[in-house]
């Protein structure tokens, strides 16, 4: 259920930072475009271990939990040596589990790159999707009876 109050409980959220490395970026010094995916996992791979369900967990309570759409906007390059702080945060988890996405400078706090994946869950035992999020993950979240 997507969040009305847009008030996201704390533990909802996590941050990471990084620092653009040199085999990430082109000869312009610029991140190259497929590399933000993996920074943005980075980043909700934190968040998913903050929840205390973490992807062998999801694994082990008998999901796989496959990323069926992402989107990203780039709004400023990320470039060569930059610092910059990755943030996650759970926004709808009733049918799916969206996560929302801001990069920012980390010496500026400017807006470089926000996105948004949506995962769903699949029985590791039929291979079935699930119309609903398990019970495990609004325990998680602490949302059961909600």
């Amino acid at each position: 259920m997507a969040r009305k109050d847009k008030v996201i409980p704390e533990a909802w959220r996590a941050s990471v930072e990084l620092e653009i490395p040199f085999h990430d970026v082109d000869m312009m010094e610029v991140a190259w475009h497929g590399h933000y995916a993996r920074y943005l996992e980075i980043a909700r791979c934190k968040l998913f271990d903050q929840l205390d369900y973490n992807y062998r967990q999801m694994r082990d309570s008998g999901y796989s939990w496959p990323v069926i759409d992402m989107h990203i906007r780039y709004v400023q390059p990320l470039k060569f040596q930059q610092r910059v702080i990755v943030s996650a945060w759970v926004e709808d988890w009733e049918n799916r589990l969206r996560i929302q996405y801001l990069i920012s400078d980390a010496a500026t706090g400017s807006r470089l790159t926000k996105g948004s994946t949506d995962q769903v869950a699949v029985s590791l035992a039929t291979g079935e999707m699930s119309l609903a999020s398990p019970p495990i993950l609004l325990e998680k979240l602490g949302v059961i009876g909600c």
